[in-house]
């Protein structure tokens, strides 16, 4: 028997769920473009598959279109298959669910809980869901929210799915009008009017026929379409949630009010147009999204400001109105309030406008009269957020045309710009015990910390590394215990590594004040009261901070203040109870990228100025760290900007009056464990001084001189233990501590350092430092290291590829072109200054564009720092003298033995 022709071709799908639930179909070995029209040979609505979407020969389809596809006419000569079980099951869901889909009962087996639709119907699990986003994606594909839904639902049960037009007579077209009120009246007009397929004309009832039934109204043209306009009209009207008609069998026709145009507007037009519904809307009403409502105020003084007293000077406000370009008077601004007006005319023009705003701007004058905001409160932005936006907008190109501008006084802005911009303060007599001369921006800044001093605000000034931070604050302590005889002293707080630093500079620079350092094991409990300044450390500070909280200090500043940065440890909040006539932080590093630090400081100079921690992190942390808010980083930064004074070496204005060349000594004390290594290597070393010859005795020195410098770089190295822990071996050093964290601090700030060291085993332990708490790769130029790789090193130094850079004082100290850095750091003294200057000079060279910043770290009352006393003198010696560490070993052994003494 001859077997029928099949016409018929299989094709196979493989079939899989993509993560956002849509699916991914692919025929193997055929393309996409091929086999995709044939799908979509009924999906009129994607131009049978042309818009489909096609990635790598797979078609990308949605669930409404998988519904679409198999709810339509299948192809009749291809069919499609699963390439592998699971493929073929998704087809059978499809088919299944798609019955479903199509079914006019599909509404009555939706249940709608929230945001969840739960399908009742009789389908496995995988094919309900799929109705369910298949029915969500077509309500959001129509501009339908799920709170929209449960009114829908009769329309929907009663024929009003899927969502089309409603435009289905071949003949008629029935919509529904809004017109705008006639001149002198102040009601609107909603009704339903038809018009034919080719007309553009509508069509509405004339007054006489509007109260007869609408098959007695109609045109003898139209009498048959009576029922289905009817039907149409009731269809419309059961979606109206803001109207409730009283007879739906005449043509519906109704006077509204502004308030009722707005619901209106606001909750069912949305709905209607979504669902295919014709609505006519006055032209000018689908044209004008805004009012052109314009209120301006402008904030004004009672007299006219020269000096910073006017702070608390209360401000005026003068409020005017426009509309469309025409004034308004304040009077008729109030009763358009009152009102509650939705829409006015102006003119021959007609606007809408926000009731609500009206209202907000209303409150907000209200506010301004009764509330007697100060030019203080404007400065700081503690003023509705309307003012304080517009404010910061002043200088916005963006915004061209502003509903609500803000303007100030001459006066009262050049007050404004003085304080924001840090211009214009009292000028503050520099005290003669100053042992320095202050540059003109360092001037700037005692100036400003008096001013915010008398003010009463907090000061956290920030500048860079190398711009002195320090000498302004000595200078601002020199007036603060000279100019106004303080009942108690001032409490510095720092790091350990750089206690020994603030002592050397205090006497170095203002040797008059009284200085008491409140630190180590051995310390009383009492505070001299008769000091002008205690120095204490982080972690001494909340040791005692039970007595030092009971003093109301003249003045407390935080050096390195970033040290509070986590406001839920002890130490911080230890800090935080401190008590002072005038808080001020110090620190080098942006703390306006640092929220969490940001708050914390700032909670110490100004509590409570930026809120609880919980408020700061919703406000700010949350909006700028998660969406990186432009905005909220804007507003931000101006609401901290008054007790800010950062300058940056890049500033034009500062760099003019900078040396080239920056070189400072960075003290840092011995721990009690080096302390002790070192007294017991000395009179080790001092008692076999006698028995030695010239010779040998010059051998011992020099031995015993390399050992030194490596126990006051860190006590591992002259013990040659393996290293531990960072935190660990940073405890062991202070100079350590302060080198690396320099380091990260230079790096954090997108500058560059090169680091010397004479010892192997200081620069491994300088990068080991860096990599576990900063993770800061640092290579390390040596001896030992090949040509090529070195020159690699450097051109991807030069090349900014990494912020610092490790190298041996022999190895690294001549012959290398190491412009890009702007920070050399020396680790430990090379004897002859000849051999540092040539290090330094990798930097400083020819080529260099950055402001060099020298730093050599010189442990407190060792080797180091005699030896330095002795350096600067013999400079003016023949250079010769010093050409090596020879010299040394040809002083007396009485000067030697006085080298060699520890005086801590």
């Amino acid at each position: 028997m001859i077997q029928p022709l099949s016409i018929t071709k299989e094709l196979p799908l493989k079939i899989n769920v993509t993560e956002n639930g849509n699916f991914r179909l692919m025929s193997i070995g055929t393309s996409a473009e091929q086999w995709v029209p044939s799908l979509y040979i009924d999906h009129r609505q994607s131009f049978f598959g042309l818009q489909a979407q096609i990635e790598e020969n797979a078609l990308i389809a949605t669930p409404v279109e998988m519904m679409e596809i198999f709810s339509g006419k299948a192809h009749p000569f291809i069919s499609f298959t699963g390439e592998n079980h699971d493929s073929n099951e998704w087809l059978r869901t499809f088919k299944e669910a798609a019955t479903t889909w199509s079914s006019p009962d599909l509404w009555n087996q939706l249940n709608i809980d929230g945001v969840n639709i739960e399908v009742n119907a009789p389908l496995e699990e995988k094919g309900k869901i799929l109705i369910a986003n298949a029915v969500k994606q077509k309500l959001f594909q129509a501009g339908l929210a799920m709170e929209d839904v449960p009114s829908l639902v009769p329309f929907f049960q009663q024929g009003g799915w899927p969502i089309k037009s409603q435009a289905t007579h071949p003949s008629l077209m029935v919509a529904i009008r809004l017109s705008e009120p006639e001149e002198f009246d102040d009601t609107w007009l909603l009704e339903t009017v038809v018009r034919g397929k080719k007309s553009s004309v509508y069509w509405t009832p004339s007054f006489r026929k509007k109260s007869l039934p609408i098959k007695d109204a109609l045109p003898d043209k139209w009498n048959t379409f009576s029922e289905y306009i009817a039907e149409t009209q009731a269809k419309i009207f059961s979606l109206i949630s803001s109207i409730d008609p009283s007879n739906l069998d005449i043509f519906f026709t109704s006077p509204l009010a502004d308030e009722e145009v707005r619901v209106f507007l606001r909750d069912d037009l949305v709905k209607l147009q979504a669902l295919g519904f014709e609505v006519i809307l006055p032209a000018w009403l689908k044209a004008v999204k805004e009012t052109k409502m314009r209120v301006k105020t402008i904030a004004q003084t009672a007299n006219t400001y020269k000096t910073a007293a006017g702070l608390n000077e209360i401000l005026k406000f003068n409020w005017s109105f426009s509309l469309n370009g025409q004034e308004i008077s304040p009077e008729d601004f109030q009763t358009l309030v009152n009102e509650n007006r939705s829409y006015i005319q102006a003119g021959n023009e007609w606007f809408r406008i926000d009731a609500a705003w009206m209202h907000e701007i209303r409150e907000l004058m209200k506010k301004s009269e009764d509330e007697n905001w100060t030019v203080k409160e404007l400065l700081f932005r503690e003023i509705p957020e309307e003012i304080a936006l517009a404010l910061d907008d002043d200088n916005d190109q963006a915004n061209e045309d502003p509903l609500f501008e803000f303007e100030m006084q001459k006066s009262l802005k050049s007050l404004m710009d003085q304080l924001s911009e840090k211009k214009g303060f009292p000028e503050i007599p520099i005290s003669p015990n100053l042992l320095t001369t202050l540059r003109p921006y360092q001037q700037l800044g005692l100036d400003w910390l008096v001013f915010m001093r008398n003010e009463k605000f907090g000061a956290c000034l920030a500048d860079d590394m190398g711009l002195g931070k320090t000498v302004q604050l000595i200078s601002y302590l020199l007036h603060v215990h000279e100019k106004e005889e303080q009942p108690t002293p001032s409490l510095i707080i720092c790091p350990t590594s750089v206690l020994g630093n603030w002592q050397k500079e205090l006497v170095k620079f203002a040797p008059s004040l009284k200085v008491q350092t409140h630190y180590g094991s051995g310390r009383t409990k009492e505070i001299d009261m008769t000091a002008d300044v205690v120095i204490t450390t982080f972690g001494t500070a909340m040791q005692d901070i039970e007595s030092l909280e009971e003093i109301v200090w003249a003045s407390v500043t935080l050096d390195e203040a970033q040290n509070i940065k986590n406001m839920h440890t002890k130490q911080s909040r230890a800090i935080r109870k401190l008590n002072g006539a005038h808080h001020i932080a110090l620190t080098g590093t942006p703390v306006e990228n640092r929220l969490s630090e940001l708050w914390s400081i700032f909670d110490f100079i100004h509590k409570g100025y930026l809120g609880s921690f919980r408020k700061f992190q919703e406000n700010y942390i949350v909006p700028i760290e998660r969406d990186n808010s432009e905005s909220i980083k804007h507003k931000l930064r101006v609401k901290i900007q008054p007790f800010l004074l950062r300058r940056t070496k890049q500033d034009p204005e500062l760099l003019l009056n900078l040396p080239e060349k920056l070189e400072q000594r960075e003290y840092c004390a011995l721990t009690t464990e080096q302390a002790a290594l070192y007294e017991s290597l000395i009179q080790e070393t001092v008692s076999k001084l006698d028995t030695l010859s010239g010779f040998e005795k010059k051998g011992l020195i020099l031995k015993m001189l390399s050992k030194l410098k490596q126990l006051c770089n860190h006590p591992s190295l002259y013990l040659k233990e393996p290293f531990d822990n960072a935190e660990d071996m940073l405890d062991r050093s202070e100079k350590l501590a302060r080198i690396v964290t320099m380091a990260g601090e230079i790096a954090a700030s997108g500058e560059q350092c090169l680091i010397f060291t004479q010892y192997i085993g200081m620069g491994h332990l300088i990068q080991h430092c860096l990599t576990e708490l900063y993770d800061i790769d640092a290579p390390f130029l040596t001896g030992s290291m090949p040509k090529n790789q070195r020159d690699h090193l450097v051109e991807a130094f030069q090349a900014k590829e990494f912020p610092v850079f490790l190298l041996s004082l022999k190895a690294g100290g001549t012959g290398l072109n190491l412009t890009a850095a702007s920070h050399v750091l020396h680790a430990d003294r090379w004897w002859n200054p000849a051999v540092e200057n040539q290090a330094t000079d990798r930097a400083y060279r020819i080529g260099q564009t950055n402001f060099v910043h020298v730093h050599k770290f010189i442990t407190i009352g060792t080797i180091e720092e005699k030896i330095d006393k002795l350096l600067v003198e013999k400079q003016a010696l023949s250079e010769e003298l010093i050409h090596s560490s020879q010299w040394i070993t040809e002083m007396s052994d009485s000067d030697i033995q006085d080298l060699l003494t520890l005086s801590i």
